[in-house]
């Protein structure tokens, strides 16, 4: 069962890896942004693999921790970019 979930944990990160260059190479902020939600939960799931294999609830903390702080980011990018837009498409007129 390890196995089995030491090779989903190394299939998500290698997902993780195509992401982020997909972060880097987006076209747009929004394809970035997206992208970096992407990559948390990603990170998410790799913690909660290593938990199950390593039977330690501390990756479960952390897990929970960096969901908190992912959320909260992309709350905060979000409602940046979209003040930043609003001035970038009023500043057009």
């Amino acid at each position: 069962m390890n196995i089995f979930l030491m090779g989903s944990a190394i299939f998500i990160a290698a997902n993780a890896f195509i992401c982020l260059y997909r972060m880097v190479k987006g076209p747009t902020i929004q394809d970035r942004l997206l992208t970096l939600g992407v990559i948390g939960s990603n990170l998410l799931a790799i913690l909660v693999l290593l938990a199950s294999i390593f039977r330690s609830s501390l990756y479960l903390d952390v897990a929970t921790l960096f969901v908190l702080l992912n959320f909260i980011v992309m709350i905060i990018a979000s409602r940046y970019l979209e003040t930043y837009r609003k001035e970038v498409d009023d500043s057009d007129r």
